[in-house]
């Protein structure tokens, strides 16, 4: 009996149990890298014919918004020193523009721009300093020194011990980019005064423009911290500036120098290190 049961289980073997379940497999979600914040410098304001004057801004550095000589800018709005500009006001910035825009004076007008509107207070008197755009509309304040005489730069000065992480380019950098850490200290580069300081020129974050003569600006761009204030006369190798990262990808210096209002490489002139 127990064989011929042994014998009946070989001629029947039991039934094979097919596992149709499935071991789950955890996706891992594709990581894709952010696009960088990289900020363009170019190209500069389109000119012509006009320009509306902001909160904030001054001749110099709408000029360099323009790409342009800030006595070109002048000349084609008849704009005399201490070049009174007000919120509000048309700058012509084109030259066909600026032809078409010159008017007769009324006799006995004074040729000097002013800032007086009704409802406003009278602005500074014609003290020799340069006058910036702030305030309510027609509203001049007058915060720059004397501008520096128009000597030569005898040297220039690397503004930062950083390496060059982005070089010039014509077209899309004007200027030179130099690494660093947040906070470093940034030095200007030459003597002048502070013509520009703030945050209006798009691309550059908390910037700094720093005329030398009636040659030569210098440019120091996305700045954690800015040190010197409009008006204030610095000396080479002064600290201006402290290294950041407004309107930027990463914490850096972007440093230009400007040639009659034109960006040139700042390396052909930097000392070789």
């Amino acid at each position: 009996m127990g064989l011929l049961l042994l014998t009946s289980c070989a001629d029947h073997p039991p039934a094979v149990i097919e596992n149709k379940s499935t071991l789950a497999v955890e996706e891992v979600p594709e990581v894709r890298e952010a696009t960088p914040r990289s900020p363009d410098y170019g190209p500069e304001l389109p000119r012509g014919p006009h320009y509306v004057v902001e909160p904030g801004d001054t001749l110099y550095s709408v000029a360099f918004r323009l790409g342009m000589d800030h006595r070109t800018l002048a000349q084609f709005n008849g704009i005399d020193p201490p070049f009174v500009i007000r919120v509000g006001q048309s700058l012509t910035t084109a030259p066909s523009a600026a032809a078409s825009a010159v008017v007769p004076k009324p006799a006995g007008a004074d040729a000097k721009p002013t800032a007086v509107t009704a409802g406003t207070a009278p602005p500074p008197a014609d003290n020799g300093r340069e006058q910036i755009a702030s305030g309510p509309p027609s509203h001049a304040l007058s915060t720059a020194k004397a501008a520096p005489p128009n000597v030569p730069v005898d040297r220039w000065s690397w503004p930062v011990k950083g390496e060059v992480s982005r070089a010039f380019s014509d077209e899309r950098h004007k200027g030179i980019d130099l690494a660093g850490e947040r906070g470093s200290p940034i030095r200007a580069t030459a003597a002048g005064v502070v013509v520009y300081a703030g945050t209006g020129v798009t691309g550059y974050g908390a910037l700094l423009i720093v005329k030398h003569n009636d040659t030569y600006l210098s440019a120091y761009g996305h700045n954690d911290e800015l040190l010197a204030v409009e008006g204030e006369q610095v000396d080479a190798g002064q600290m201006i500036a402290r290294m950041g990262s407004t309107s930027s990808d990463a914490v850096k210096l972007h440093f230009e120098i400007r040639r009659n209002g034109r960006p040139v490489n700042p390396v052909a002139l930097l000392p070789a290190r």
